[in-house]
């Protein structure tokens, strides 16, 4: 059992390879310190690769680097590891050609881990170039990053949530329901449905975005979300007669591989929740009009619910075909 144990890498992204390094390098180690060297280009960032394999790996210290050096100067890469580690490790474990001279010019021996990848048959490069064909070596984390996110959005009435459950169903993924429907429900049993305020929508906008973060963590390649913050900026703006800057800003970083709208053409069907049918077609042209003006990638489905979801079939499969 070495004392100090050092895993050094791109780490670009993580996968399982690099966790069964790093499960063997814990193993065999009282401490591990984590190196993730990365450039200002790259997408994920070295500080988001470093977060996750902090969460991945509890028990590991996990340092980011500016990744400026030549990678085949083994010497200089030892000489500014001492530095940041502020001494030697006992032991470097790697599954790179590498690892021998670089713990060589440190004192340190080196323990190659997995070199052919037949533990683990994947590499960083692979999951870039294609990640959904990748899906089984990414932990959650990672896939929340990779999934294709289909977001469907329209006015009261219009069938988003049944389409949402029945595209869920049909890749068999995770789906997110709609926070801002359950938030109302209460509302109405306390008797303030009319009252709203705009700090209402900004919780109700980051809820949202926070309960499909986590679901996206266990999607199955496509994640199918039953609204968004880019819409609760449109209730906000049926409720309180104007646009919330507040809202739109925790909408405005997220991204959707496709919008799906839900076209007003169905009929009405008041549940006790929905404000009625004489707003529905002016909130539908509110959605057309808005995804329209921010250039969001989005298809208006209409027909009957078996032709809406043959439709957004044919239009999500290509999106998993996809190789970046």
């Amino acid at each position: 059992m070495a004392k100090r144990g050092l895993v050094i890498g791109k780490f670009y992204p993580p996968h399982r390879g690099h966790k069964y390094l790093i499960d063997t390098a814990l193993a065999h180690s009282d401490e591990l310190t984590v190196i993730v060297c990365g450039k200002p280009h790259e997408n994920p960032p070295a500080e988001l690769r470093a977060a996750w394999l902090r969460e991945i790996h509890p028990q590991a210290r996990v340092l980011v680097i500016d990744d400026r050096y030549d990678e085949n100067d083994s010497r200089v890469w030892a000489e500014n590891t001492l530095g940041w580690l502020g001494g030697p490790p006992d032991v470097v474990f790697t599954s790179e050609d590498y690892g021998e001279p670089y713990s060589r010019f440190m004192g340190c021996r080196h323990v190659q881990v997995d070199k052919a990848r037949q533990t683990v048959p994947c590499s960083g490069t692979q999951v870039r170039a294609d990640p959904l064909a990748c899906w089984k070596f990414l932990e959650p984390p990672v896939r929340a990053f990779y999934a294709r996110r289909v977001c469907l959005v329209g006015a009261e009435s219009t069938g988003t949530t049944t389409l949402t459950q029945a595209l869920a169903e049909h890749y068999e993924t995770s789906w997110v329901p709609e926070y801002g429907r359950e938030y109302w429900a209460a509302k109405m049993e306390r008797g303030e449905a009319e009252q709203w305020d705009e700090a209402e929508f900004v919780h109700i906008a980051a809820e949202q975005s926070r309960r499909e973060d986590l679901s996206a963590r266990q999607a199955n390649r496509v994640l199918i979300c039953d609204t968004d913050a880019f819409a609760t900026g449109l209730w906000h703006e049926r409720y309180r007669g104007s646009r919330s800057a507040a809202v739109e800003a925790i909408a405005a970083p997220r991204h959707y591989a496709l919008y799906l709208l839900t076209g007003d053409e169905i009929p009405f069907v008041q549940d006790g929740f929905r404000d009625g049918e004489h707003i529905r077609h002016w909130m539908h042209t509110q959605f057309v009009a808005a995804l329209e003006a921010q250039a969001k990638p989005y298809v208006l489905l209409r027909g009957s619910p078996a032709e809406r979801l043959h439709r957004a079939i044919e239009l999500i499969d290509p999106l998993l075909s996809l190789k970046s």
